[in-house]
C-alpha cells in the first residue's frame, strides 16, 4: 500500500494508473470472495481506502493544474 507521500510525488496520469490498477484489483479480489474464502479479508477495505486516498490527492491537485494552465 502507498502512504499519502509517495502518492504525492506521482504524476496525475500515474495516480490514474494506479487508480485503475487498485479498483481492478479490488474487483478480482470481490469476485474471488463471491465463491471462496479470502485469506485476507480486510484486504478489501485496505484497497477501497487507497482508491480513496488517490482520488482524494488527484482532486487536490485539479485546482493547482487549472491554476496553472491559465497563466
Amino acid at each position: 500500500m502507498m502512504e499519502a507521500r509517495d502518492i504525492r510525488e506521482l504524476t496525475i496520469d500515474e495516480i490514474d494508473d494506479e487508480v485503475e490498477k487498485t479498483r481492478a484489483e479490488l474487483f478480482n479480489l470481490r469476485y474471488r470472495g463471491s465463491y471462496e474464502e479470502l485469506e485476507n479479508p480486510a484486504l478489501l477495505r485496505q484497497l477501497r481506502r487507497q482508491v480513496s486516498r488517490l482520488l482524494t490527492i488527484r482532486q487536490e491537485r485539479e485546482p493547482q493544474a487549472a491554476g496553472e494552465s491559465d497563466v
